[in-house]
């Protein structure tokens, strides 16, 4: 007569996991917010720093670089230091999905969120 409420057990089992990943990426991407990258451009002459979630924060410009002649120049390295502080941040927040993933239990190679 109760042969089936065997199979509510492991539904509610599988719905308590889902809350605790549900909670953990929760976590995950507010840690997201405190974790910094940095992305440069001339040898350094150009630094952006982004949040994880790739919100840009800061940028420095060495001193050098500030002459009329040069502004093209400058313009170019701010946007080459801001796309690689992008892309250093998506690098970071993957590979910070991905550690969530191995804790989880999740098999390798699966994407965060689904």
């Amino acid at each position: 007569m109760f042969k089936g409420l065997g199979q509510l057990g492991d539904m509610a089992k599988l719905m308590k996991q889902a809350q605790e990943m549900q909670a953990k990426m929760a976590e995950l991407q507010e840690s997201l917010d405190s974790i910094t990258v940095t992305g440069e451009a001339g040898a350094g002459m150009v630094k952006v720093t982004a949040t994880a979630k790739g919100e840009l924060t800061g940028i420095d410009i060495d001193p050098s670089l500030f002459s009329a002649e040069d502004k093209e120049v400058v313009e170019d390295l701010i946007l080459a230091a801001i796309k690689d502080a992008q892309a250093r941040a998506a690098e970071r927040s993957q590979a910070e999905m991905a550690r969530l993933a191995e804790r989880l239990g999740l098999p390798p190679g699966m994407k965060l969120p689904f």
